[in-house]
This record gives C-alpha cells, structure tokens and sequence, in this order.
C-alpha cells in the first residue's frame, strides 16, 4: 500500500532559512527557530544557516552575542556564515547554489548584512531554481549609518519577493524596490512557554508579590525612549501618584549603548526607590517570568517600524502602553492598551489611566485580537510570495 502521507510531505517544498540562530541569541534567533518549527511541521524540509560570526566584537554593543541556553535539539542548525569575510560569502554561495533549496528566507534588520548577504544571493541564483523571499525587519535603519542605502540596494538585487511585519517598513521598502511584497503582523512568541500566576513569577523574580509592576523589556538603545520613561516617572512623582498607587518600574534588558547616562538620569531625577533594574541578557528560560510578573507592559520607542515585544505581550496577555510613533499604535487598538504622544507627560497620563481603571478588562480583548498573530499566515504569506513572479 502507497503512504501517501509520506508522498506528500516529499513533495513539500524543501526551505533555508538564513539569519541568526542557536548559538546566537536575540529575538531574531527566537523568531528564526520558530518559523523553522512551524515549516517543518506543516511538512516542508527545513534547515537554518547561521553566522559563524555575526558581528565583529568591537561593532556588537552587548557583553555577548551567543546563548547560554542548551542548543535546540529538534533543529537543524548549521553554522556556517561569517559577515565581514568575502572568501567564505563566496564558498557558501557556491555550495548553497549546488544544494538548490526550493525556497530561501532570508532576514533582513540591518544594512551592514546587505554585502554579506546579497553576495551569498547573488551566487545561488545562479542554479536557476531557488526562490527567495526575504523578510524586512527594518529597510532603513533606526541608527543611520554611511553606506545604508548603498548596502540595501546591492542586498534586494536578488530578492524575488518580500514580507514585512509593519506598514512602516512596507513603506520604506517601496522606495527601494517595486519587487512582489506582503505585510504580516509579527507572529506571536509562543515559544516562551505558558504564563505562570504572578505570584510565581514574582518568586521566581524575588519581586514584591503586592506591588504593581510595569515592565520595560528587552535591548537597550536610544531609540527605545528609556529615558522618556524616567522622565515619565519623574513626572509622576511630582504628582504624588506613588502615593496611591504601589507601582515599581522593572527594567528587563542589556544596555546596547553607554549605561552611564541612564544611571545619572536615575540619580538626577531621584527615581531609583520606582525601579527594579535588571540590565543584563534575559536568556529564552528566563522570559516567561518577566513577563508573567508584569501588570502590563511599557514601549515608550521615539520611533519604531514593529517590535518584537509587542507579539510577547500578546501571548502572555499583557496589557500594552506604547507611543504613538512607528506601526506600535495600529498593532495595540484601544481595547488592548493605551497609546501615548513620545512626551513624559502624556506617557505619565496614560499611566495613571492604565492604574486608575480595572486592567483586567483588557484581557477578554487580547485573548480575541492575538488570534490574528499566527505563524501559519506568515508561513502562508511567505509560500505564496514564492510562486509570484
């Protein structure tokens, strides 16, 4: 008898992803090893190429750029890529042109990839049979740099298609290139586990269990208005909200740039009695609590295309306060959070209104709206972006 179960995942178009992964850490590598759970799991083939060097040391902010995690054991993770060396763009090139993968993913968050990259592309093309579709995080770079454009352009030359998470970046890649595109919301990170009670959490933690918490989460860079946040704080201080409200600001995330600065705000404003600082790497193991422990969740960005913060806070079915700047208000719709203006003052109202009203009547709102962040759409969208032409 034929087993045409078996047939048919043969069949399946086999994929590469290529972009951060195990060892690597970030939400880039989470999102990557996701996405490659869901393609296999509908039946396709699928191997991930990573960076033997991702970054030069002296171009990485961080302490560093590899997991302390144990490597995944249900992957196949290959690491092959290292960015700043043209001899080795070359020999992947080259073998990836031999293997001939139906489909390509490709990531994109930062123009200092686009020569590593497009030049790995440039030569699978070559076999006259991949398809690849890239997906954008961001076009242009939050951070300019001289040679973005330059670096972009030579990257999408051998793109076929592509995604994008916001319209933001959709917008940005239109004054690039006309090639076909899709946007898909940023697919939830369901990876981290359940959420856990408060309580636990909160043990877990060594937080206060009475206390309400509001939580800054993730990387540390200018663009994420941190310090808007302790201006906020400052702000509500003035006001004597603290008097009424029992609210501590948890801090959750590496310094990707000068820590100092942030530490003299803390100390000029006289904040620090409002916040619990945990600035280092939260590891993947580490992810649920944070979030579990929280009341709701802060991005207080300058500017922002998505955030990959916004789909955790939607899995664990936290509440949202986010600026208005960017594609975060048309991801957080008034039933799930609270949209401010980028101003300390406007981000102090909005959280003295989130405190001042009952937060739980945000939940039944959440729990309906992350249906719409499924890895299935995104699987969905990038598969038929690989028979456009």
């Amino acid at each position: 008898m034929t087993d045409y179960s078996y047939i048919s995942i043969l069949m399946k178009p086999s994929v590469l992803i290529i972009g951060p992964a195990y060892p690597l850490r970030g939400g880039l590598s989470s999102f990557n090893e996701r996405l490659a759970r869901q393609l296999m799991q509908e039946g396709h083939p699928t191997e991930i190429l990573t960076f033997s060097l991702q970054y030069p040391s002296f171009l990485f902010p961080g302490t560093t750029q590899y997991s302390t995690d144990p490597a995944p054991k249900d992957l196949n993770i290959k690491v092959r890529i290292n960015s700043i060396n043209p001899f080795n763009w070359i020999k992947v090139g080259l073998q990836l042109r031999q293997q001939k993968p139906d489909l390509i993913i490709v990531r994109y968050w930062l123009p200092f990839m686009g020569p590593c990259l497009g030049s790995i592309l440039r030569i699978v093309k070559g076999n006259g049979h991949t398809r690849i579709i890239c997906i954008a995080d961001n076009v242009i770079p939050h951070e300019k740099r001289f040679g973005d454009q330059a670096f972009t352009r030579y990257f999408i030359k051998p793109i076929d298609a592509f995604v994008t998470m916001s319209e933001k970046v959709m917008k940005d890649l239109t004054s690039f290139t006309s090639k076909p595109s899709l946007q898909v919301v940023h697919p939830l990170y369901d990876n981290f586990g359940e959420a856990i009670s408060k309580q636990e959490a909160r043990q877990h933690l060594q937080i206060d269990a009475t206390t309400h918490i509001v939580l800054f989460f993730g990387f540390i860079r200018k663009y994420k208005g941190l310090d808007l946040l302790f201006e906020a704080i400052a702000v509500l201080k003035h006001q004597d909200f603290f008097t009424a409200h029992p609210v501590k600001f948890l801090i959750a995330g590496e310094f990707y740039e000068a820590e100092q600065p942030y530490l003299d705000q803390i100390a000029t404003l006289n904040i620090q009695d409002h916040l619990i600082l945990r600035h280092h790497f939260i590891p993947d193991s580490e992810v649920r609590d944070y979030l579990s422990a929280a009341d709701c969740v802060i991005q207080p960005y300058k500017q922002a295309t998505q955030s990959g913060v916004t789909p955790l806070a939607y899995h664990f079915e936290k509440p949202m306060i986010v600026t208005n700047v960017g594609g975060l208000p048309a991801l957080v719709p008034p039933s799930v959070g609270l949209i401010a203006e980028p101003t300390p003052e406007d981000i102090a109202e909005k959280i003295k209104q989130f405190f001042s009203s009952d937060p739980s009547h945000y939940i039944a709102a959440i729990q309906e709206e992350k249906k719409k962040y499924s890895w299935q759409n995104l699987v969905k969208a990038i598969l038929s972006l690989s028979h456009s032409k």
